[in-house]
């Protein structure tokens, strides 16, 4: 009987078979390469940051001034003010979008495309056996439909992986050779427990990653979902992609009107607004949006067990 492993590794080879699969690890290449050198291009240093952080505390202390805020966002410019008079006291830089390090931050919003790619692969997965009467090979093998299943879904987040890993490497590749590493030693400054304190920037762009694979999981796990309930991979990717990309303003609406819009998925699919960000409803937590994300996603996983182990799948 094939093991887990054996199942997840013939996944895998399907996956990277296609033309399709290099053709997105090429696109994800050259929108890292673009990105660089439009901010290359386009975003210069400016010849006083004391001036520019001294004017942006101004700003904020006009804000808070004005008292017309809610506390959470209160919070959030008190936040910000601290950690810019600790910069001007200790004479250290924000860190510019045309540097090293700014690059790898700003390279995290790509993942948003590592999530549509995922997407695709994840909704073809089980979609495309059907389309293409493989299924009934897969199913008459000695092996449960759960560990079928289970392979499947496996594969796609090593997939989603891959591309990662793939995004952070040749971003720092393309980081160092068009903005240099002069800067390469400074520190990311964070607010913790009452006080501003310095940070590895590496253990910041690895948080910053990590935070952004909440949205990738959840909606590979959602397309996923429907590839097996509804055996139609178009209609995955375009209810997935639909979702990724209409979900978040939908939310947004909502949450400025509605409390208990706190606990639809796309409130807390964004866990890096708890670091530089204010949550879309006061009140809401890491922990809270973690446990929500939690619930969500054994629905959808139980939903697609369920289905796919008792409908007649080989019909």
């Amino acid at each position: 009987m094939p093991s887990i492993f054996s199942l997840i590794q013939n996944e895998n080879m399907k996956i990277y078979r296609r033309i399709g699969t290099w053709v997105m690890i090429g696109l994800l290449a050259l929108a890292t390469l673009a990105g660089a050198l439009i901010t290359k291009a386009t975003h210069k240093e400016p010849e006083n940051w004391r001036a520019e952080v001294a004017s942006e505390i101004k700003g904020i202390e006009a804000q808070l001034s004005e008292g017309k805020m809610s506390k959470m966002y209160k919070n959030h410019l008190e936040q910000q003010l601290k950690i810019n008079e600790y910069r001007l006291e200790h004479n250290i830089k924000p860190v510019a979008s045309n540097s090293f390090w700014g690059h790898l931050v700003n390279s995290a919003d790509i993942i948003a495309l590592i999530t549509l790619f995922t997407i695709i692969v994840a909704a073809g997965s089980v979609a495309s056996e059907f389309s293409w009467g493989t299924i009934k090979l897969l199913l008459i093998r000695p092996v449960s439909r759960t560990k079928i299943l289970l392979s499947k879904y496996i594969a796609a987040l090593l997939f989603a992986l891959c591309m990662l890993l793939f995004l952070l490497v040749f971003s720092a590749i393309v980081g160092a050779v068009i903005f240099g590493i002069e800067n390469i030693h400074e520190p990311y400054l964070a607010y913790q427990n009452g006080m501003v304190v310095e940070k590895n920037m590496l253990f910041h762009v690895m948080q910053v990653y990590a935070f952004n694979c909440a949205d990738l999981v959840m909606m590979t796990t959602f397309a996923f979902m429907i590839s097996t309930v509804f055996r139609n991979q178009s209609l995955a990717i375009g209810l997935a992609t639909f979702t990724m990309f209409a979900g978040s303003q939908i939310t947004m609406l909502l949450a400025m009107k509605f409390e208990w819009a706190k606990y639809l998925l796309f409130a807390n699919t964004h866990l890096s607004q708890y670091i530089d960000g204010v949550p879309p409803v006061e009140g809401m937590t890491m922990s809270f949006s973690i446990l929500v994300l939690l619930v969500y996603f054994i629905v959808f996983c139980s939903f697609t067990w369920f289905i796919f182990n008792k409908r007649d799948v080989a019909a």
